[in-house]
């Protein structure tokens, strides 16, 4: 994949001004000011992310009246039932209620949807089916329901109350929830808890709920140490790819602490089972422990998944960490074939000057897999992609964007040719008939026509700092570590190297030889690259400027810094020098 070199610019007396008041180097500082913070105590907040900064959960749209409810639901002994969704965002906050809400008297149970028998969300068909199976005169639909107008007079006909505690986006009409917990509601995007995904808005009303019985006196409220729950909240935040800024970051941050101390047996196991080593950190969590979560609601259904969160046997959360990660090797398997499918049809038909979107479906091909076939098939071709898997009359697919094009809203304009659909800017999903994809694959092509010009399809690889080789030492890698947790909305820095020349040549490494590692150096000092996947790309030869990010590398006791390879240009090319004024 080719990349656009943008380095960002940069005031060099304010990034010094906020060094001296930070009390940081200058090249971190100016990491910060990349990062949108520009004052001493933003700055400070940000790198030093503390639980008692978190918002009182009470700003929350209808945080006040959901807690109400549920309080009068505990003191009639009325049955509240969880209904929570599939993914590991679903599942984590699902399990942080059930075991709060346990804890504090309520008699709570949760059901699960199917995927593949019950389709997405609070639909009418899992509603019924919860309902007669768990009879519910109090029900809590989690990171689902804020579109779901039809179920939810459903419900309430039956006489059966609905709070929705989600973040998705909204309809133009409001489901006529008791209480709708969602920040979208608020209009803005600087309203408390608009970027929580809903594990960290199950903490929020779990912390809520806790407080109110703390102050009516309960004793359990007085025992509950929500701390212990802070891992699940860390899961749900990571897996959801919501950015890590605000108190997605202090949740984070903490809950990543107390993930690697987790009490629960079957997050014990299913590190083990992973081989994740402590202290488990953001990439951990993405690709190791998600996709086990994961691999249950994708290929069958997520109870195994919530069980393992809430089991107190030893026995049981072993068998469910092994039994999960079987399913995500079966997962990996699926997924490889069709993804090979996939691009392989994409092919015969693409038209980078004609397709602006791709949209494409088989029968055959596995619904719960989808979503992760449309990110490789979006890596290939660099494309918004919708990837559909059959079932009878009616497909399911999962889409994902690039930036610039808010999918959830196109796709609210194709709405004629869906069943339904619903989402994220980045991320959403549908269904629809068969004889529909073509006309929705013409209209979703036309949108983005009207939205995205060319060079929106080639990456941008955003560079935060250029320093010379010898400036890439440790103590310099280390203090950027004050940056963690990395993920989405904070990424891994990324340095320009300049005027580098191989010193020997580059070694290959991995199964199918698709790593590479190489010395390189400026003419004065020396350092190890690793470029990870980088397949049958060219090395690099002559003199040549490279984009890193640095990271700590121990090995056999031994410290040393170890350059992460993104891409690389020749020395002086224009390409390399694109850098917003800087370095022209």
């Amino acid at each position: 994949m080719k990349y656009r070199w943008s380095m960002a610019p940069w005031d060099e007396s304010k990034a010094r001004s906020l060094a001296r008041e930070v009390g940081c180097s200058v090249a971190l500082s100016r990491c910060l000011l990349n990062r949108g913070f520009f004052d001493a105590d933003g700055a400070a907040a940000f790198l030093e992310p503390r639980l008692r900064q978190l918002e009182d959960p009470g700003l929350l749209p209808d945080m006040a009246v959901a807690v109400e409810r549920l309080i009068q639901a505990r003191d009639r002994g009325e049955r509240v039932v969880l209904f929570g969704d599939y993914d590991v965002d679903g599942v984590t906050a699902t399990a942080l209620l059930q075991e709060i809400m346990s804890a504090l008297g309520w008699a709570v149970s949760s059901y699960l949807p199917s995927r593949f028998e019950e389709g997405y969300g609070l639909s009418l068909l899992a509603a019924g089916n919860c309902v007669d199976q768990m009879q519910p005169q109090l029900l809590l639909a989690i990171d689902c329901g804020s579109t779901s107008v039809e179920t939810i007079a459903w419900l309430n006909e039956a006489g059966i109350d609905v709070i929705v505690l989600d973040h998705h986006q909204l309809g133009s009409v409001l489901p006529a929830a008791a209480a709708l917990v969602n920040p979208r509601r608020a209009h803005t995007s600087e309203a408390p808890g608009v970027e929580l995904c809903s594990a960290g808005l199950a903490f929020k009303l779990a912390h809520a709920l806790v407080k109110e019985g703390r102050r009516m006196g309960w004793a359990e409220a007085a025992e509950c140490d929500m701390r212990w729950v802070l891992d699940l909240a860390a899961l749900g935040t990571v897996a959801d790819l919501v950015p890590l800024r605000g108190e997605n970051r202090i949740l984070v941050a903490a809950g990543l602490d107390y993930l690697e101390r987790t009490r629960r047996l079957g997050l014990q196991a299913l590190k083990r089972v992973a081989g994740v080593r402590n202290p488990p950190g953001v990439y951990e969590v993405a690709f190791q422990l998600a996709p086990r979560l994961n691999a249950a609601g994708r290929l069958d259904t997520a109870s195994d998944a919530l069980e393992l969160l809430l089991t107190r046997e030893a026995g049981k959360a072993e068998a469910l960490a092994r039994r999960l990660d079987e399913r995500n090797r079966e997962r990996q398997q699926l997924e490889r074939g069709i993804a090979d499918e996939a691009a392989k049809v994409v092919r015969t038909w693409f038209d980078p000057t004609r397709d602006f979107v791709i949209v494409e479906g088989k029968a055959e091909w596995h619904v719960g897999v989808v979503g992760i076939v449309a990110s490789r098939v979006l890596r290939e071709f660099g494309r918004p992609t919708i990837i559909l898997g059959g079932d009878g009359d009616e497909w399911r697919g999962s889409g994902r964007s690039i930036v610039g094009f808010d999918l959830a809203s196109a796709l609210g304009e194709c709405r004629d040719h869906l069943v339904r659909h619903g989402g994220h800017v980045m991320a959403a999903g549908l269904s629809l008939r068969p004889d529909q994809l073509e006309p929705f694959r013409r209209q979703l092509n036309e949108i983005a026509h009207a939205r995205l010009q060319p060079a929106d399809f080639e990456p941008v690889l955003k560079l935060d700092l250029e320093l010379s080789l010898a400036e890439v030492n440790l103590g310099l890698v280390e203090e950027l570590e004050r940056l963690d947790p990395i993920g989405q909305g904070n990424p891994a820095v990324q340095v320009a190297v300049r005027d580098l020349s191989l010193v020997g040549a580059p070694r290959r490494m991995g199964g199918e030889a698709q790593h590479a590692r190489f010395r390189v150096s400026d003419g004065t000092a020396t350092a190890e690259a690793v470029w990870w996947n980088c397949g049958n790309r060219p090395m690099p030869t002559g003199r040549f400027d490279l984009a890193v990010t640095p990271q700590v590398n121990v090995y056999q006791g031994r410290t040393s810094v170890q350059l992460k390879v993104l891409d690389w240009q020749p020395a002086g090319s224009a390409d390399s020098a694109t850098a917003s004024g800087v370095g022209s």
